[in-house]
């Protein structure tokens, strides 16, 4: 199922999140130099990512929603895709508390504040492998007839596979003679 927000060919989705993941991710990682370390630059600079971070999210969300609308019902595509955008919906809610809670004094931010981007990257662990899920196992955002030799996504052709072509890669014959029958003896 082909996605249905593009930009040169490419779905617009898995190119924004990122952005997200990368700046919620590293403002985690500040939050815990931070607690090792007492350096109060760490979580200043966390809290301009997290605040970063969850505007990049907002903005992957859309075309992550306008491609699950498109998921025909009854699928488990669509059932995954509802998760998947359900838990990164908490996800932001947690990152957007813990940067309400930061805003007060961001060089010192409550333990909750800490707590709830922890709690947020481990969700969005689980919620990132099933957009991968999506993608890599039920063809989600991929375009439809997709194959090993499809033209560049800019030439404006299908990717559909090319005539008397598949993927299946061909193999030397083996080193050894007779050792396919040796094979095909075993497997009986």
């Amino acid at each position: 199922m082909e996605s249905r927000v593009k930009i040169a060919g490419h779905p617009v989705h898995p190119m924004l999140v990122v952005f997200p993941l990368g700046l919620l991710s590293v403002a985690v990682v500040f939050d815990l130099i931070y607690l090792v370390s007492d350096v109060p630059r760490w979580t200043e600079a966390a809290y301009y990512m997290v605040g970063a971070g969850v505007i990049g999210g907002i903005a992957a969300a859309v075309p992550g929603w306008v491609d699950w609308w498109a998921i025909p019902r009854g699928t488990r595509a669509k059932r995954v895709g509802l998760v998947h955008g359900v838990g990164n919906v908490v996800v932001l809610a947690l990152f957007v508390l813990s940067w309400i809670l930061r805003r007060p004094t961001p060089a010192a931010p409550p333990t909750g504040a800490i707590v709830a981007g922890l709690v947020g990257v481990m969700l969005v662990s689980a919620t990132a492998w099933l957009g991968g899920e999506l993608v890599d196992r039920l063809g989600v955002g991929v375009d439809d007839g997709a194959n090993l030799d499809a033209p560049s996504s800019l030439s404006a052709q299908p990717a559909r596979r090319p005539v008397g072509r598949s993927d299946r890669r061909t193999y030397p014959p083996p080193a050894y003679p007779g050792t396919e029958r040796r094979a095909a003896g075993l497997a009986r």
